[in-house]
Order: structure tokens, then sequence, then C-alpha cells
């Protein structure tokens, strides 16, 4: 009797060995990819270069506005994503013109591109022109954590240019990780038969 209990525990402390066996060597459980479309699905997008161009909408516009502007060279592309969400847009107006003796007529379209993209096009104009923008007015709308901004910009070769070209710069921006981010912008520019009107040329309550 003493032999067959002594052999039932032998068996029951084996069971146990190998229980613990299979539980150690057995692979623990993967966290699960994030969804399709978060921030926390692209770990490699870079970070924000500076906590202060991120922190506040003002700061977020006027930065954009300051990594695209200088003389002709390299621009802080990295800066420059990183003020965009990693599938953000950008996108501007090509309108319908008609033929001129220098060109021929051009149909209108709309160009989206993601922040690469558009250094991808870009890159090489940067390098061998200047450009130098700015926001001249502004409107603000909040909701929660969405935040439209309409800016009023002006856009010069030079610096010194007296004569700068105007437009519409429309921000779509989100707060979200602690910072705001561009998830989209799209621009149109004045060109003949499209002005600005007065309201958009300052900033309510100033």
């Amino acid at each position: 009797m003493i032999r067959s209990c002594n052999l039932i525990l032998c068996c029951f402390l084996i069971g146990l060995t190998l229980n613990a066996s299979v539980q150690q060597s057995a692979p623990a459980a993967s966290a699960p990819p994030p969804p399709v479309g978060t921030l926390a699905g692209h770990p490699d997008w870079p970070a924000a270069k500076n906590p202060g161009d991120v922190d506040t909408v003002d700061h977020l516009v006027a930065s954009l506005y300051d990594v695209v502007s200088g003389p002709a060279g390299q621009r802080d592309w990295d800066r420059f994503r990183a003020l965009f969400v990693p599938d953000g847009q950008i996108a501007w107006i090509n309108p319908e013109s008609a033929a001129t003796k220098d060109k021929p007529a051009r149909t209108g379209d709309a160009v989206f591109l993601t922040p690469d993209m558009f250094v991808q096009q870009n890159d090489t104009y940067f390098k061998a022109n200047g450009f130098f923008e700015r926001s001249i007015a502004k409107r603000v709308e909040e909701f929660g954590n969405l935040v439209e901004v309409w800016s009023t910009k002006e856009s010069r070769d030079a610096k010194d240019d007296a004569h700068p070209s105007r437009g519409i710069d429309s921000f779509q921006i989100v707060h979200v990780h602690g910072r705001f981010w561009i998830a989209s912008l799209i621009f149109d520019d004045e060109r003949p038969g499209v002005t600005l009107p007065a309201k958009y040329l300052k900033t309510p309550g100033q």
C-alpha cells in the first residue's frame, strides 16, 4: 500500500514538473498589431524636432511656414514630416486656364500628395530656388480635438519681394498623443478673376 502511494505521488510530481516545463517553453503571446491607420502603426515616423513646433496650433502653423521658407538650399524635411500625421495629405488646386501665345490651355485638376510625396516632388526645386511664406491672417475653429485653420498667406521668391502672391491655406489639425498634428493642408491662390475678399485679410478680433 505504501509503495502504491509513493508511486502515485511520484507520478504526480513528474506531471507537475512536465507541466511547468511546457509552460516555460511556450512562447509568450505577442501583442496584437496596432489598428490600421493609427499613429501607433508608424513607429518609424520622425518625432517632432522641437517640442515648441507642435505644442500649440499657432506654433504648428508657423513651423510649417518656417521650415519651407529660406534661400535656395536644403530644407529640414524630417522636421517638415514630423508636423504631419504619417498618412496626411497636402493638396492644391490647378485651375483651368485658357491658351496663350506662350503656353497651351490647361484643364483644371487637384493634386493630392502625402508628406513624403511632397518632399520627393519639391526637394530639387527648393535646393535651386528661394521661397518665403508667412501667414498674414488666420481664422480658427475648434471642437474637441479637431481644429480648422483658414490661413491667408503671402508667398515670395525673395525675402524682399514687394509683390508677393497670396492665397488661402486650409489646415485640418488634430490634437492627440499630447501634441498637435496637421492631418491635411489644402491651398488655393489668387489669380485673375479670383481675389481674396477683405474679410480674409485680417484676423477676427484684431
